[in-house]
């Protein structure tokens, strides 16, 4: 096995890099950036993609084929292929002017699927594999909005994306990478068609004053660092949901009253259920709160906080569904608010994991349409960058979502064999949530600590319990 330390062979090496263009002009106007864009601007561009087996096909021919189903893309995804602007009144736009994305094209076959999966940590050679290694959003003004980089490996192909943070949230960006993927297997309508109206409370009059020098990133961003995908079974996640909700569990993996998860929750006999449920003083705690409890005990144990300590766990939820009237699911563009619960380190270590996730649910089910409003105001009031990071060495930060289509990516010769992200904001205690690759409620956690707070955790048994070992 290829060792990531290894100088030599610390990167790819670059076989070719283009410009790719929108394959119709753009009609779409200039879109002005929101209260949710804004504070993204001081963030790294978003670098996520997925690792594939090597199709049947010639390099040149998979490079040809994924170059042209990104121009497809990009014609129905024109602010991607936009760049920044700054009016003379300190708005920020994306014009949407056909300035075209980048297209890199590297040679990794040093390393092979077997090097990126069988680490019990994420090899640092994982992080190459992504173009605009720590850009900042904001300079969107002079860089691609979106870059693609396809590197090979000796048996197979990584298809990763870095894409400016300010233009996308994680629901904007799923939704053009599964249309990437849709072109490139042949498909020529696109299924989820993105919505770029700019009506809502999201846009402000305010105006974010950005510093003459521009502007960086609100952490170290080269702290060390140490990266885990933790597993979690759908088994597993309803054992620890079971746990949490004082239900018993049998080993037929069944729990003794209705598993309420996603979908199954718009069914009207659950919902009664739940109202019943909730009406009699039990709240129902869903399986990712759940789960995101047992995960911040294990990191604040790990931490060794004094017991007055306060610490952090922040959620970013999706507020397209929370405002009135809603948002279109596939407004194009960052809808998203940072939710943040407090609680005493001793408090966490004491009361249990039904109580701290107690403590989340309450605040992710308050946020309603109403606390949507008065996060824009508060924001309005005071126009700032998002201070991201861990700058008291107590907080937790919940990024990504179960819920996103990553394994829908099919480009034509299998779904990834896994997703995998880059050196983007990454700081000690941020953490990602992707589904498992085999579905059905799995969960898979890219866990980023201080290497003294991983070890910690890894031996925390309440935590390791629940990991699925392969």
């Amino acid at each position: 096995m290829v060792s990531s330390t290894s100088p030599s062979l610390s990167s790819p090496f670059l076989v070719s890099k283009c410009t790719v263009f929108p394959d119709q002009k753009s009609s779409l106007g200039d879109l002005k950036l929101s209260v949710s864009d804004l504070p993204m601007l001081s963030c790294h561009y978003i670098q996520k993609g997925g690792l594939f087996t090597r199709p049947q096909m010639s390099v040149d021919s998979l490079v040809s084929l994924l170059k042209r189903a990104l121009s497809q893309t990009l014609c129905r995804f024109p602010p991607l292929a936009g760049r920044f602007r700054t009016d003379d009144d300190g708005y920020i736009y994306i014009a949407c002017n056909d300035e075209g994305v980048g297209f890199v094209h590297k040679n990794g076959t040093v390393w092979s699927i077997r090097d990126v999966l069988s680490p019990i940590h994420v090899p640092g050679f994982v992080k190459s594999f992504f173009a605009l290694d720590r850009t900042v959003s904001y300079d969107g003004h002079r860089e691609p909005l979106l870059t693609v980089q396809v590197t090979e490996l000796s048996d197979g192909v990584f298809i990763g994306c870095s894409v400016n943070h300010a233009v996308t949230d994680g629901t904007s960006f799923w939704n053009f990478f599964n249309t990437f993927a849709e072109f490139s297997r042949g498909m020529k309508m696109v299924t989820k068609q993105p919505d770029f109206s700019r009506e809502s409370v999201l846009i402000s009059p305010a105006v974010l004053r950005v510093p003459a020098d521009g502007l960086k990133v609100t952490f170290d961003e080269y702290a060390p660092l140490s990266e885990r995908i933790f597993s979690f079974s759908r088994e597993s996640i309803l054992k620890i949901k079971a746990k949490v909700n004082n239900r018993k569990w049998n080993d037929n993996g069944d729990i003794d009253a209705v598993e309420i998860l996603g979908k199954q929750s718009n069914d009207t006999y659950m919902k009664t259920w739940l109202k019943k449920t909730e009406s009699n003083g039990v709240v129902e705690i869903s399986s990712f709160q759940s789960l995101s409890a047992l995960l911040w005990r294990a990191v604040t144990r790990a931490r060794k906080l004094q017991g007055n300590k306060t610490t952090t766990f922040r959620m970013a939820v999706n507020c397209r569904h929370r405002l009135n009237p809603k948002l279109d699911s596939f407004y194009f563009g960052n809808a998203i608010q940072s939710i943040p619960t407090y609680a005493a380190a001793g408090d966490v270590l004491s009361k249990g994991l039904r109580w701290c996730a107690e403590q989340l649910n309450k605040n992710v089910n308050a946020h309603d349409d109403t606390t949507v409003r008065r996060f824009v105001e508060d924001w309005e009031s005071n126009p700032r960058v998002f201070p991201l990071g861990n700058s008291d060495g107590a907080s937790i930060t919940m990024g990504s979502s179960p819920r996103f289509p990553m394994y829908e990516n099919d480009f034509g010769w299998g779904r990834p064999l896994a997703i995998r992200s880059g050196n983007a904001n990454k700081f000690d205690g941020k953490i990602s949530a992707f589904p498992g690759r085999v579905g059905g409620g799995s969960v898979d956690l890219e866990v980023v600590l201080a290497p003294e707070t991983m070890a910690g955790i890894e031996s925390d048994h309440e935590f390791m319990q629940y990991v699925t070992s392969f």
